[in-house]
Parts: C-alpha cells; sequence; structure tokens
C-alpha cells in the first residue's frame, strides 16, 4: 500500500481511512494554531502527567466529534460554507473569546472580573472593578501562601468546548479531509470516518503532549507542591489570557482584511503546517512561546521566593513527598 500525505492517494476505504489517521498524527505534531496553545494551557495548567492526560483528552474529543460531524457534512458537499475567510475570522474570534474568559476564570477569584492588558509591563494593569491597593496587601498577608489562593483551578471541562469550537477552523489537513477523502466514501454511512480518524489521530499527539506538559511542571522538583500548582496556573492563566486576546485580534484582522490568509513564508518542508507560515503559525508562536516563556519565568521568580523546598541532605523519596506537600514544617 503506498501512502503519500503530501497528495494523498487512496485505492479503497481502508487506504482512506489510515491516510485520515496519519493525517491526524501529523497534525497533532506540528506547531497548529486550533490545538498547540488550548493544549499547552490546559495542559501546564493541571500540573501532572494525569492532568496532561485528562487535558488533551477532553479537548481532543470534542474536535474530534466536530471534525467528524463536518466530515459528515462535507461528503455531502455541504462543506464549503465553513471554508470562508469568514468563517475562519469568527472561529478565530470565537477561540480566542473562549480561552480569555478561562483566563479570567482562573483569575477572577470567583469575586470580580479583571481585566489586564499588558500587566506590569506597559504600564500600570487596567481593571474593570475599583480595586483599592490597601485591600491587595491585606490580602497578601492574609495567608503564608498568598498568591495560591489567588487562582482557580484550570477548568478542564471547557476544553471540550474548546474543541469544539476550533474544530471549525480550516487549512491544508481540512482542505485534504473535506474535498478528498470524505467525499470519496463509498456511502453516506462513512461519511463521517475520514473525520473522525482524522481527530482520533489529532487525539493521539494531544494525549501525549499533554502528559509531556504535566510532567513538565511535575518535575520542578525545587518547588514545593502549592509552588507547583502556583506555576502551573499562572502559565495558564498568561496563555489562555493574552493568547485569546491574541486570537481575537487576528480574528477580526481576517473579517477585515481576508487576504491575509493567502500570506506566508513558504519553507519548501514537504509537511503540512510547516511547508508554508502563515498567521496562525505566528500565533503559536506568541501564545505557547512568548506568553509561555513569560508566564513561566515571571511565576518562577515568585515561586521560588515563596515556595522553595529545602532538602536536607539524603532525604529519600517518601520523605521528598511529605515535605513537598508540608513545606513549613
Amino acid at each position: 500500500m503506498y501512502i503519500n500525505l503530501w497528495n494523498p492517494e487512496y485505492d479503497g476505504l481502508i487506504s482512506a481511512l489510515i491516510i485520515s489517521y496519519l493525517l491526524g498524527i501529523v497534525h497533532g505534531i506540528t506547531p497548529d494554531e486550533h490545538t498547540w496553545p488550548i493544549t499547552f494551557s490546559y495542559s501546564v495548567g493541571s500540573y501532572s502527567t494525569r492532568g496532561g492526560f485528562k487535558a488533551g483528552a477532553m479537548f481532543s474529543t470534542g474536535f474530534t466529534v466536530q471534525r467528524a460531524l463536518l466530515s459528515q457534512i462535507a461528503y455531502f458537499a455541504l462543506a464549503g460554507i465553513f471554508m470562508t475567510a469568514m468563517a475562519f475570522g469568527l472561529t478565530y474570534i470565537l477561540v480566542g473569546v473562549a480561552m480569555a474568559a478561562a483566563g479570567i476564570y482562573i483569575a477572577s477569584r470567583g469575586r470580580y472580573a479583571h481585566f489586564h492588558l499588558i500587566e506590569n509591563y506597559l504600564g500600570k494593569a487596567f481593571h474593570l472593578h475599583p480595586h483599592e491597593e490597601e485591600q491587595n496587601r491585606e490580602e497578601l498577608d492574609h495567608t503564608a501562601n498568598p498568591i495560591i489562593h489567588d487562582l482557580k483551578p484550570v477548568p478542564l471541562k471547557l476544553a471540550f468546548v474548546h474543541g469544539l469550537i476550533a474544530g471549525f477552523g480550516f487549512g491544508a489537513f481540512a482542505l485534504i479531509i473535506y474535498t478528498i477523502l470524505a467525499p470519496s466514501m463509498p456511502s453516506p454511512w462513512f461519511g463521517f470516518a475520514p473525520g473522525l480518524l482524522f481527530g482520533l489521530g489529532t487525539m493521539t499527539m494531544q494525549i501525549l503532549f499533554g502528559m509531556g506538559f504535566g510532567k513538565w511542571m511535575q518535575s520542578k522538583k525545587k518547588l514545593s507542591l502549592q509552588g507547583i500548582q502556583y506555576v502551573a496556573k499562572n502559565i495558564s492563566r498568561y496563555v489562555l489570557t493574552y493568547g485569546g486576546y491574541a486570537f481575537i485580534v487576528a480574528g477580526a484582522a481576517i473579517l477585515a482584511f481576508p487576504k491575509l490568509l493567502d500570506y506566508g513564508i513558504s519553507t519548501g518542508i514537504h509537511v503540512h503546517n510547516l511547508d508554508n507560515l502563515g498567521i496562525g503559525f505566528f500565533i503559536v508562536i506568541f501564545a505557547v512561546v512568548i506568553i509561555g516563556l513569560v508566564g513561566y519565568f515571571r511565576s518562577m521568580k515568585n515561586a521560588t521566593r515563596l515556595y522553595t523546598v529545602v532538602v536536607p541532605p539524603q532525604t529519600d523519596d517518601w520523605e521528598m513527598s511529605q515535605i513537598s506537600r508540608h513545606p513549613n514544617q
């Protein structure tokens, strides 16, 4: 069986489904704006391998359901209405709103909404609510570990909704699934299959990446468990909030200037998502790399000061786990 993922050719149902799954694998590996920023933010915020698994699974399940449904629609040659610059721009905006809402939720503590434009970098943070500095200082002095109480748990259930929304984005992979593989299915009963297999391939990699991101956060041995939680939630807050703003701006720009989708940097690499670096690639770089690093270094600086674990010589693994959970004893 000959398989060409760059210019897919198939000789039957099984071949088409294998190609769909492998395309999903590649889609999950390459830096894609509809997967990486979202999986990274939720997985890191869960601060564990198990939590990262859940985050990757929750997001990619929603993504897979949406892709299967749209693949079924594509079988009847109706997917074209979702493959326009307007649909692309609206998808960006909806993804951005959902991301920003999740980031604000993490920081809100359930009391009031925060809306920081460029927090502590280009000036004083802007709030949608009255906020007194004296109240801040009182809250910071309220507990020995103050900052961790300012951040709510990362809402993993929202990752499923994110997957449903993100699935409406289209690119080279979606074009292949919706215009080549789905219409080639032998009957309407199989119309959903290419989208389903593509989603499962993406799920495979997103779960692995999610577990990797979670494991990475769990490896911060110098921090107590509270410190790891603080760093993880804060990185998640940064990426979701500011990455969400970036998606909203990019979506609005696409709606205003649809030709933006035609611009990109050709790399000559015969791998979809890497052959032409367009607006989606740079959103990934901004949200995951730049914002992620800013959030990481700022959070680690605070966490090192507040939650560093002092490990006595010759401490075994069990003792280390107790120190991590009760650093002040």
